[in-house]
């Protein structure tokens, strides 16, 4: 899912080098060099620790602490329902709270936006780590997570922190722009662009 993100970047865009995430079950992420090539290099982020504090979430599948799927995925959408009072059941699947979560973005509920005001600051932070492992100069956000007003709302704010903690970086990172059919399909879009392997 990551790798044919950044390849939906740099198909639609034309400028690499890119990072790309989707943002959805889990946090999927790929790399396109200057040379529109994928590397094969590792770039699972969602294992990458993205928070120190020793009291930071467990991610139930890998048992890693303060790690991306816990920050940037349903996932976080379902951990931070926690800290509002909006009335969503915390025992539905990710997946449903986080429909339920979009249900009050629509009625611009700001315990809504809050949530996305959150993850937008987590990313604004985290951008420039992952920088120093792959140094781009756009990343394109995609997945279920991204879908809808409160994907907007997190690229301000991510936008914001770069500014205010990291004006020298700021400048260079530019956000992909898709529509909202392609943030929550774009993946399998940019996959059937792939070229057939010739034996």
């Amino acid at each position: 899912d990551g790798d044919v993100t950044a390849l939906a970047a740099a198909y639609s865009s034309g400028q690499v080098p890119v990072v790309g995430v989707a943002m959805g079950n889990s946090l999927a992420a790929g790399y396109i060099n200057e040379n529109y090539a994928i590397t094969g290099q590792l770039n699972e982020l969602a294992f990458v620790p993205v928070d120190y504090r020793l009291d930071g979430p467990i991610d139930e599948w890998s048992k890693d602490m303060g790690v991306g799927v816990n920050y940037f995925s349903q996932q976080a959408v379902a951990r931070l329902i926690k800290a509002t009072d909006l009335p969503i059941d915390h025992n539905l699947p990710f997946a449903e709270q986080l429909l339920a979560v979009q249900e009050f973005m629509k009625q611009e509920d700001p315990r809504a936006t809050s949530i996305y005001q959150t993850i937008g600051t987590y990313l604004g932070y985290t951008i420039p780590l992952f920088y120093e492992f792959d140094p781009f100069n756009q990343l394109l956000l995609l997945g279920r997570v991204m879908t809808g007003k409160g994907g907007q709302i997190m690229q301000e704010k991510a936008m914001e922190v770069l500014k205010a903690e990291f004006p020298a970086l700021a400048p260079q990172i530019k956000f992909g722009e898709v529509s909202e059919r392609d943030k929550r399909h774009g993946q399998a879009v940019a996959a059937a662009f792939l070229p057939e392997i010739k034996k």
